[in-house]
């Protein structure tokens, strides 16, 4: 009988390797859960930083095309407001809820970017083709509009050059 109760009864190591067995399993699982979320959180993590740089990318963009539609208007109000202003100084644009107007003084949209334009003379060769070298016309700017944002330690701009020219002859 004593050999019956030995043989059904289990000793109190083996009780403990087996409790150890399923600790160990559990910290191992815990690992793995663990992992899994990291790798997952870092990716939308990721995700959402290269959302907000695309989101600033298209804003950028858009004011960009902005900036020289402002600029064109300027020009449609008064020629002078244009050809008056000094080369390869840096311009801003304000809105003053009625119309588009320059200024010296740095402005930021929305707080992020950093908008500007800069206005050249622009040249003409003997065929009356925009040229390097040749006689200024007074018809024609350069204009380059630039627009500059922070992006993490970093600044990130977009800018485009186009010509305007006197259209309306004012």
């Amino acid at each position: 009988m004593l050999f019956f109760a030995n043989h059904h009864s289990t000793p109190s190591s083996l009780v403990s390797t087996r409790s150890g067995f399923g600790l160990i399993e559990v910290v191992i699982g815990t690992a793995i859960l663990a992992s899994v979320l990291f790798g997952v959180s870092f990716f939308f993590h990721q995700a959402i930083v290269m959302s907000r740089e695309t989101t600033h990318f298209v804003q950028a963009n858009f004011l960009v095309e902005e900036g020289v539609e402002a600029v064109k208007l300027i020009r449609d109000e008064s020629w002078s407001d244009i050809a008056n202003l000094a080369t390869g100084t840096d311009y801003f644009l304000e809105f003053n809820g009625v119309k588009w107007a320059t200024t010296t003084v740095d402005t930021y949209v929305a707080g992020i970017f950093d908008r500007r334009f800069t206005v050249s003379d622009v040249s003409r060769d003997g065929n009356d083709d925009i040229a390097s070298v040749g006689a200024v016309d007074p018809n024609t700017k350069k204009i380059t509009v630039t627009v500059a944002w922070n992006n993490g330690s970093a600044t990130t701009s977009q800018s485009v050059e186009t010509y305007i020219t006197n259209l309306f002859d004012l």
